[in-house]
């Protein structure tokens, strides 16, 4: 059969290594296999398939220095998973029983009990014995914190096979956003992550384990092994099997390209991932190792852990240029024809003297792009969509009273001394935002929100304006240290006394507001949220100091907690906290549900603020940018292509509404009362949307009038050539001393 398409440009800058146990792994899988009923009699696997596909192989690929005993189990794990895919695949995906599935499924979690020492229920298929056994083998060796993760994987990866039986069931091809987030639950690849700290003997601190620098360092490595999965497997998935969850097929669609520009699409970005990779080991891990105060054997351990990532991604791809499972003719002899560069140059390995050649053509350029955007380039303003949203817009008839209310609280708090003034705080009507996205509050819930959203704002333009163009890291360290310690979770009234710059009275003053009659653990969530969104600003930070367009997928993901989708959904659905079953809002069909609804309003403003954010702030964080500078592409494109991607958004919270919130109803057994406080929850969602969008329409803070007037406030004096002095943490505080250092800060420059 011929190849869909020519392989691309492979970005693999480690060398691949073969653990030297090999054959004792091949031995020893075979009849681990064969005991727990896998090859013949099992109606997936004969002896022949197994060797055929080699996992020892690929096992000692991605594992080269890790003894024998590992190796075998290491190997076993991955014959383990290989065999349930198959198995899943011929018992449930073929025959399209979802029931039949789900009820197969619900038993697999039980084999995985959180003490060793706990009992299983009798396997009764392969699948179930060889995790029984597997579990036993391994968990000992682990500690209580690893278990838990590598459970969640491990169930993540079981229970979102459902995901595809259900794509396949209805003939629906994911959007890209909703393709890469599902693909790391289903793929597996972050469940081979924590198989890599057991091979290695290098556990992540489990203190550290879910700060964003390890959780990218995860993520990043599970999207390359992914993406370099879906290009290699297409051929058997899509043509042979009828699968639709494959990247290729999801950007053939999406872009609406050939087969080959896809496959070039989904590499680039395989690539892009991995620069992601690499930037998070060399400049946020180190910064995490300095910041939390890890000991030496820790960095150690997360130094092991991640070139074990390395070493999997080599490997991974050496073993995918030999396995019988993908298309791979004669890529690992090195017969196969490469996949020409820019008009017709020659590709990797066949230009030794193009000294681009060996860095990696593609690869190259696509680094280079994403630290040489010119800031401040005149882009003019950006022509908007109709935006077609479905839901209707309704306004609280509290506008304005708490339009008034948080405009006199921002002035009382000093927002209003340096940064902005009160007309320019009016056109910016932050409480028509929240009039908009609540519209049945009461007056006290609206002025509320209305303040998070003035100070959130405030802040926004705080960061970037005061740390930014310094590249003053340590200064915003030291603010961001500041405002989480105005965050008091025991005791929301009580925030330390230097709490004196406005930034801070203000968030001191509202948390204790919000906090105060809030449940010991709606108050924990409301603080693990703040603590997302200043990490996220700090993010933004480091990415202005090495002037670098962030990677696609990071921006999306970082996008929730930067533009605060994430923090003003909490705070409605605490409401509904004593209603509804926690695990509920944990589940997967939730979690889709509200990340499509806030990429939605994320992207949104970022439509809207292009001209304000490229043109006159000089931001690299802005989702038209990002796809610019990735796929190579003008601004009219780009912002096209955001917005067929907010389309897929709104697309899928339909289909999850339509599909899965019923399935999700009777998982939970949620009766009348339940069912009718979770449609609320979707008719708030909504709202959330048709306000947002609302806003954006309706103030004046994006316009073309609006990016470039009133020159005279100090906000924009500092964006066209002056600079905001730094915190004085030493200075006396009070208010109206604010204004007094603004003003001499801004002594000759010309108004």
């Amino acid at each position: 059969m011929p190849q869909p398409f020519v392989m691309p440009e492979f970005y693999v800058p480690y060398p691949a290594r073969l653990n030297t146990h090999v054959e004792a792994a091949r031995t020893h899988t075979r009849d681990w296999a064969r005991a727990m009923g896998m090859l013949e009699g099992s109606g997936v696997w004969e002896t022949a398939d197994l060797d055929a596909h080699d996992y020892a192989l690929l096992c000692a690929y991605t594992h080269p220095d890790c003894d024998e005993e590992a190796l075998n189990l290491v190997t076993d794990w991955y014959t383990w998973v290989f065999f349930f895919d198959d198995h899943f695949l011929e018992v449930f995906k073929r025959t399209q029983d979802r029931a039949g599935g789900k009820e197969y499924l619900d038993r697999l979690p039980h084999f995985m009990p959180a003490d060793p020492a706990a009992g299983m229920p009798e396997p009764a298929n392969p699948v179930e014995a060889g995790l029984a056994d597997l579990w036993r083998r391994t968990v000992p060796a682990m500690s209580d914190g690893w278990r838990v993760r590598f459970a969640e994987a491990t169930e993540a990866l079981l229970y979102e096979s459902l995901w595809e039986l259900d794509n396949i069931n209805e003939g629906r091809i994911a959007n890209p956003l909703e393709y890469i987030e599902m693909r790391r639950k289903v793929g597996g690849a972050p469940w081979s992550a924590g198989l890599v700290e057991y091979a290695a003997g290098a556990e992540v601190p489990d203190r550290v384990s879910r700060s964003r620098p390890l959780r990218v360092l995860r993520d990043a490595f599970s999207d390359a092994v992914h993406l370099r999965n879906d290009l290699f497997s297409y051929q058997r998935e899509v043509e042979d099997e009828g699968e639709n969850s494959n990247g290729v097929l999801v950007l053939e669609r999406f872009l609406g390209c050939s087969t080959q520009e896809a496959a070039d699409a989904v590499n680039d970005l395989l690539t892009s991932r991995l620069h992601q990779f690499e930037n998070t080991a060399l400049t946020e891990v180190p910064a995490l190792a300095v910041q939390d105060g890890l000991t030496p054997l820790e960095c150690a351990a997360i130094g092991a852990y991640t070139k074990g990532l390395q070493d999997w991604q080599s490997g991974g791809h050496e073993w995918h240029m030999r396995s019988s499972r993908y298309m791979n003719e004669g890529m690992a002899d090195g017969t196969a024809t490469p996949a020409a560069g820019p008009a017709g140059v020659p590709a990797l390995g066949t230009g030794v003297l193009d000294i681009r050649s060996l860095l990696g053509r593609r690869a190259g350029e696509a680094r280079l792009r994403s630290h040489t955007h010119a800031p401040h380039r005149p882009v003019g303003p950006l022509p908007l969509p109709d935006f077609d949203l479905p839901y209707p817009l309704a306004v609280s008839p509290h506008h304005q009273e708490a339009k008034r209310r948080s405009e006199d609280w921002a002035e009382a708090m000093g927002l209003l001394d340096d940064l902005w003034d009160r007309p320019l705080m009016e056109g910016f009507d932050l409480a028509l935002c929240s009039a908009g996205i609540d519209p049945d509050a009461t007056l006290e819930e609206l002025e509320l929100s209305a303040l998070w959203l003035t100070w959130g704002t405030y802040a926004d333009d705080y960061y970037p304006m005061v740390f930014g163009r310094t590249r003053d890291l340590a200064g915003a360290r030291e603010q961001t240290s500041r405002l989480k310690a105005c965050l008091p979770v025991d005791d929301p009234a009580g925030a330390p006394e230097f709490a004196g710059n406005a930034l801070e009275r203000a968030l001191a003053d509202v948390w204790a507001r919000t906090a105060g009659p809030m449940s010991p653990g709606a108050r924990a969530e409301l603080w693990s949220a703040l603590d997302a969104m200043l990490e996220s600003w700090m993010w933004e930070l480091h990415n202005q100091a090495q002037h670098r367009v962030p990677d696609p997928v990071d921006y999306v993901e970082m996008r929730r907690s930067t533009f605060g989708s994430e923090l003003t959904l909490l705070m409605s659905r605490l409401r509904t906290a004593h209603v509804l079953p926690e695990a509920l809002h944990r589940s997967g069909t939730v979690r889709s549900l509200e990340a499509a609804v806030s990429d939605y309003g994320a992207l949104v403003n970022d439509l809207f603020s292009y001209q304000k954010e490229v043109e006159v702030e000089g931001e690299l964080h802005n989702a038209v940018l990002v796809l610019e500078r990735f796929f190579d592409v003008d601004r009219d494109t780009a912002a096209r292509m955001v917005y067929d991607l907010m389309c897929g958004r709104l697309r899928q919270y339909e289909h999850l509404k339509r599909r899965e919130v019923p399935l999700m109803y009777e998982h939970f057994g949620l009766d009348a009362e339940g069912r009718a406080a979770f449609e609320k929850r979707l008719r708030e969602l909504e709202e959330w949307l048709a306000g947002v969008l609302h806003w954006h329409r309706s103030v004046r803070r994006y316009g073309a009038g609006d990016v470039h007037a009133g020159a005279g406030t100090p906000l924009l004096r500092a964006r066209s050539g002056g600079a905001l002095p730094a915190p004085d943490w030493t200075t006396p505080r009070g208010l109206g001393t604010t204004a007094a250092r603004v003003a001499s800060a801004f002594a000759g420059v010309p108004s």
